[in-house]
């Protein structure tokens, strides 16, 4: 069994203990470390998931939960075992580069563009995510980015250009540099507009006075996939643990629990294993 590793992130990352609590997970028992995004913990998915895997196979799993872009570098040190993240264009160079032993779809949702129900940008209940950015920039109306390098900025990144220029922070433009969820509670507090994960939103709905401003643009598609890292460039990792994982999540067993798992009355993923 490895040592301990190396948990130390640019920013504080949470992590969780899943199922050790079930019979089936003994102290000293098989486990492995997923590192994988704030959304997929701050919607609940992995508190509903990973004690049903574990009661099922009796592997423990430990979480980091970090932006893509730190979950992707923790495989690139072979400090997980394996990473659940929504970044496709980072996944396929993460798998090219050899971390990666594969890479399988899990399931998607979508992201909205939340915001204050006063619209001051004037943009809600539309569908076009680029028109309403580019209004947000015109009107200099309360933006809070991620702005941590997750899945989540990279979108956002890539709807500003869509618009013709990225903003830099400034007094209209903010970069929280934290998770979903605290993004969203910043964005509340100043009034703001913000991308977020329907997941998380939804999670969160009762929590935060922001509301759905944009949503159902194809563009918003946002896609999870599961990569157990490579042995061949990580010896140390625990690969067939992984990779049981990685089956289960994107087997009958997980994509069944995935397509129930709601929040307040709604669907929140929509698996889509092969």
């Amino acid at each position: 069994m490895r040592g301990l590793r190396r948990l130390t992130l640019p920013i504080l990352a949470v992590v969780l203990v899943a199922g050790l609590a079930l019979p089936a997970a003994l102290p000293g028992g098989p486990r492995i470390l997923l590192a994988t995004t704030t959304s997929t913990e701050d919607s609940g998915l992995l508190d509903y998931l990973l004690p049903r895997f574990t009661a099922e196979t009796g592997i423990a799993v430990r979480v980091v939960a970090v932006g893509t872009g730190q979950a992707l570098e923790l495989g690139r040190r072979g400090d997980a075992d394996v990473v659940l993240t929504h970044a496709p264009r980072a996944e396929q160079r993460f798998l090219a580069e050899g971390h990666a032993a594969n890479r399988t779809p899990v399931m998607f949702n979508q992201f909205v563009l939340a915001g204050p129900a006063s619209d001051p940008a004037g943009v809600r209940g539309g569908i076009d995510i680029a028109h309403a950015f580019g209004r947000i920039a015109a009107c200099a109306c309360p933006f809070v980015s991620r702005g941590d390098g997750s899945g989540t900025h990279v979108k956002e990144l890539e709807l500003w250009d869509l618009t013709g220029s990225r903003p830099s922070p400034s007094g209209w433009y903010k970069e929280a540099g934290q998770g979903m969820g605290a993004t969203l509670r910043i964005a509340d507090q100043l009034n703001g507009y913000t991308l977020s994960d329907d997941g998380t939103f939804f999670t969160m709905g009762d929590r935060i006075g922001l509301v759905v401003i944009v949503e159902n643009d194809p563009r918003l598609l946002n896609q999870y996939s599961v990569m157990p890292v490579n042995p061949a460039m990580h010896p140390s990792v625990h690969f067939d643990l992984a990779q049981r994982f990685a089956a289960w999540v994107t087997g009958a067993a997980g994509q069944s629990l995935i397509a129930s798992y709601v929040v307040r009355g709604r669907p929140i993923f929509t698996p889509n294993a092969p």
